[in-house]
């Protein structure tokens, strides 16, 4: 496989030419430049990273987290216990928010069952809308 420009690189993976673009601008990507016309030349080993970049995004990664794992493994260091140690961190995270969430949609069907009653009102001046202000919360 030959060099690749912004847009084939972005073609290849999927991911959008100014992502590619952002990507490369902040650290993450370090493609060559041609000696001619300065334009960026991307590599096998930067669709790999690429790829890599998206998986890992797809886990719930931060850029900042993929950076720091990118340089572990570039000084030869394992990333993979930070790795496990931040998706169990990130696991527990989210289980936390989905039981908020959910929560929250229990307690908003209630309201808006209980709300279904009320007739409208007109502001008054005191009022905004009754609906909202009659709400108490659990």
């Amino acid at each position: 496989m030959g060099p690749m420009t912004v847009n084939e690189i972005a073609r290849r993976t999927g991911v959008p030419s100014h992502t590619v673009r952002y990507y490369t601008r902040i650290g993450l990507l370090r493609p060559a430049r041609k000696r001619d016309n300065g334009y960026k030349e991307f590599t096998a080993i930067e669709l790999h990273r690429l790829n890599f970049i998206r998986r890992a995004q797809r886990l719930g990664f931060t850029l900042s987290e993929i950076r720091e794992v990118l340089a572990r493994a570039a000084r030869g260091d394992s990333p993979c216990p930070m790795v496990r140690e931040i998706l169990s961190r990130r696991l527990v995270e989210n289980r936390r928010s989905l039981h908020e969430l959910t929560t929250l949609v229990q307690h908003m069907d209630a309201v808006l069952e209980q709300w279904a009653s009320m007739q409208d009102g007109v502001p008054d001046g005191n009022a905004v809308c009754r609906l909202i202000e009659s709400f108490s919360e659990p």
